[in-house]
């Protein structure tokens, strides 16, 4: 058993800025990080030889036996789900986009007609997921949009993955309508069980196929070995590493690890256990729990789909830089100015030059409370909408207590990372004032954390690095994060 040999580039293209990061695999070593402006409405590359170049000033000359690069520049893959019923099989589908990275833009149910179809092509979608219906369940809705869509003058990947009966008459529509068509298993084989991975797999494979072409990132090829998969992709995967610790057999290519390493008698591969990631960044925030969120509260009636143990949600309006005025609507222009210890004519003047220039970084202090208030806005909005919900009814014979979603009020760890936050004056004051900003009792967010801070922008290229050596990942980790304090 070894850890691979040589040193690794790893790159994530974001939407802002273009992230480099150079680790010395055999000793799970991180030898520097650099960054520069994304440029992908030129030529992507022009970001990150400028990016490498400020590498080669903190690390010298080196040689890289990996070179692998994630992407979220230009906003991921947009996408579409079309399904049977909101509360099932859309809702499942939606589950399996996010978790592979892309942005659903919107969920379509039932059968959908010509008004639907109107809607999606106005989308401008990149690829659908058409669901519906359980194994050996309804057929004839998945069916009937099939054909639907079949007839839509936009051509598009369509990756089917609903009632397996159904599935191959699916596609032959599909394909005779001129769309490139993939099979998947159904993600609700049954009522009550969903099954996402293997839709988050083709999604990253449409990806990398098709949307890599499409944001011009195929000429950073001449530079990296492989774009391997999407940022967040790479994210959830790291987050997973560090909760679970090493699987069974996972190690380097050959002769992975022990069961006793990867079990627990080896500390240096066990991993946290349950907890959650937060990414606040410039066009989205991203939320991770890797957590069964079953309820804590005796009695609870658990209602609706069990959500993925590994599951992500994207914010696409609340980019502190992109967007950053409907961010701004939601938090309160005079909210944020009490948070920030600003006026509010000040506050309106920096959120204009954020607007105007998505790479902005400010250089005094009045600009970085600014951007403070701005990620605490973000972080309790998103971290809002990505926990489960219990409600309480009373009859005769009690109360009733009915969970949605996950219960998240039992992690203690939140790892963060995101410009704005790892940039901030004090990242776990910032991220315990979000969750104390939601002021729901109803929501199942973490009551109080302890704060993981990111400083050094690595989270992507950990899950990336565990691609070809989850042991090197999980070895980086422990020796770059700290994990002890409230800020570590």
């Amino acid at each position: 058993m070894t850890i691979s040999k040589g040193n690794a580039l790893l790159i994530d293209f974001g939407s802002t800025f273009t992230k480099v990061t150079a680790v010395d695999m055999e000793a799970s070593r991180l030898l520097g990080t650099a960054r520069a402006a994304t440029t992908v409405e030129e030529d992507i590359t022009i970001g990150l030889e400028a990016a490498l170049r400020d590498l080669g000033r903190l690390t010298g000359s080196l040689e890289y036996q990996v070179k692998l690069a994630c992407s979220s520049a230009a906003g991921g893959l947009r996408m579409v789900a079309v399904g049977l019923v909101p509360e099932l099989t859309a809702q499942a589908a939606s589950l399996a986009a996010l978790g592979a990275g892309a942005k659903v833009l919107r969920t379509f149910s039932y059968e959908i007609g010509a008004e639907d179809i109107a809607q999606i092509s106005a989308l401008k979608p990149e690829i659908i997921l058409l669901a519906g219906g359980t194994d050996g369940g309804n057929s004839d809705t998945i069916l009937a949009n099939a054909a639907t869509l079949s007839k839509m003058d936009l051509k598009l990947p369509v990756i089917v993955a609903g009632n397996a009966k159904a599935a191959p008459e699916a596609c032959r529509m599909l394909a005779a309508g001129g769309h490139a068509v993939t099979v998947a298993e159904n993600v609700l084989p049954s009522l009550g069980r969903i099954n996402v991975e293997p839709v988050r797999e083709i999604i990253r494979e449409v990806f990398l196929r098709r949307i890599v072409r499409a944001k011009g990132l195929e000429k950073a090829c001449r530079i990296v070995d492989q774009i391997v998969m999407p940022t967040p992709a790479a994210v959830l995967e790291a987050v997973r590493l560090i909760a679970e610790g090493l699987r069974e057999g996972e190690g380097v290519g050959v002769g992975g690890c022990s069961d006793a390493m990867a079990g627990g008698e080896d500390s240096r591969f066990r991993g946290l256990g349950e907890l959650m990631a937060l990414d606040v960044g410039g066009a989205t925030t991203d939320v991770y729990s890797v957590a069964v969120g079953a309820p804590t509260a005796g009695g609870t009636i658990w209602k609706g789909l069990p959500e993925p143990y590994t599951k992500r949600t994207v914010e696409g309006d609340l980019g502190v830089r992109h967007g950053v005025a409907y961010l701004v609507e939601m938090a309160g222009v005079e909210w944020l100015a009490a948070t920030a210890g600003l006026s509010e004519e000040a506050v309106r003047r920096g959120v204009a030059a954020r607007t105007n220039n998505a790479a902005f970084l400010p250089d005094d202090a009045s600009g970085r409370r600014l951007d403070d208030g701005l990620a605490r806005a973000a972080a309790a909005i998103a971290l809002r909408r990505h926990a489960g919900t219990i409600t309480t009814q009373y009859a005769p014979f009690g109360k009733l207590l009915t969970q949605k979603g996950k219960d998240l009020t039992a992690i203690s760890r939140l790892l963060v990372t995101g410009g704005p936050v790892i940039g901030a004056l004090n990242a776990a004051a910032l991220i315990n004032g979000a969750l104390s900003d939601i002021e729901d009792p109803a929501v199942l967010s973490p009551r109080n954390v302890a704060v993981i801070v990111d400083r050094h922008y690595i989270l992507s290229a950990v899950g990336l690095l565990a691609r070809v050596d989850p042991m090197a990942a999980l070895q980086l980790f422990n020796n770059t994060f700290s994990v002890s304090g409230k800020d570590s």
